[in-house]
């Protein structure tokens, strides 16, 4: 059904302002109504609606941390290029300790507290509320993950899948401080750019899969339209508050969902509560590659799956630091 606006109430309305013009000028709770229902004055025309909605439940992981996982489980085993998202929750002595990777990206951003990150090829560092480390682990890493701080740390943790032609490259790191990620504002919105584009503002960060991440900050009563390239995948994950996305009349969604998006090249969100909405939005270029997963390997065959438990468990081919390394 579409909506109609009364010409004449805008006439009225706009006859008894205080400056005549001969330009057409529309009250701003009309602009706010038409933004409303037409998201292509935010610059897309089809906008994606919630296709599913999973739960991020809560499991343990590593030695006794805490994760709510909302893709990598039996409810949304992966969503191309995306193989796993958590939000993690760690105190010590709990923690992530020495593991490894193959094939993939991590990327780490922190919400409250401090990681800190060591690997066999002597990369150290600790990452603070706000800040993100992206990993490409390639063709080999091995890494502990531990808390950095007395109390809780918890972040958010997304595996993205790399390409069969990249899965073998060399690990590289790309880190973010809080105050280096890109940020825009405007009407009751704040954006925090860690990847890719919004409000005009791009991210300098290299993403080997075409991706964006972007964290969101609504305050009550305002909205937000985010285009969206249009051959990309993409899903929501409420850090807090609830939120109404897609559809005006959809119902409000609350903390820890992950919401996969359908088709289209935009999304449209709205805080109708009394209270902050965060959530990020996350999308990426599908590969539409065979995934094989073993644990922390994700290669394309069954074939890479075991060269790289071999290569892992005889510390060669990527792995050849890993023989005598212990992180501390």
């Amino acid at each position: 059904m579409r909506a109609t606006i009364n010409h004449k109430l805008l006439f009225i309305s706009y006859q008894t302002g205080i400056k005549k013009t001969n330009r057409v000028v529309f009250p701003s709770f009309i602009r706010n109504i038409m933004s409303d229902l037409d998201p292509s004055a935010a610059g897309f025309d089809k906008p994606r609606l919630v296709t599913k909605k999973v739960s991020a439940k809560l499991q343990h992981e590593g030695e006794g941390a805490v994760v709510r996982r909302g893709i990598g489980s039996s409810e949304l085993k992966n969503l191309d290029p995306f193989l796993m998202f958590d939000e993690f929750s760690v105190s010590p002595p709990a923690g992530f300790p020495d593991h490894p990777h193959r094939g993939f990206e991590t990327v780490t951003y922190m919400l409250k507290g401090g990681i800190t990150h060591q690997d066999f090829g002597g990369h150290k560092g600790t990452i603070h509320t706000g800040d993100v480390q992206w990993m490409t682990a390639g063709r080999g890493i091995i890494h502990s993950e531990m808390p950095a701080g007395e109390g809780v740390q918890r972040g958010l943790q997304l595996w993205i899948n790399l390409s069969s032609k990249d899965k073998m490259i060399e690990p590289r790191y790309q880190e973010m401080l809080k105050e280096d990620i890109k940020k825009a504002e405007k009407e009751g919105v704040e954006v925090k750019i860690i990847a890719g584009e919004s409000m005009g503002v791009q991210s300098p960060v290299l993403t080997r899969t075409p991706a964006m991440y972007l964290d969101f900050n609504i305050k009550p009563r305002a909205q937000m339209h985010q285009s969206i390239p249009e051959s990309w995948n993409s899903f929501v994950y409420i850090i807090e508050g609830e939120g109404v996305f897609g559809s005006l009349n959809s119902s409000p969604v609350s903390a820890h969902h992950v919401l996969v998006l359908g088709p289209g090249n935009g999304l449209s969100m709205w805080n109708k509560s009394s209270k902050p909405l965060r959530f990020v939005l996350i999308g990426g270029q599908p590969l539409n590659e065979q995934v094989i997963q073993y644990g922390p390997f994700v290669m394309n065959t069954q074939a890479e799956i075991q060269q790289a438990i071999e290569d892992y468990r005889f510390s060669k081919n990527g792995f050849e630091l890993a023989k005598y390394w212990r992180s501390q």
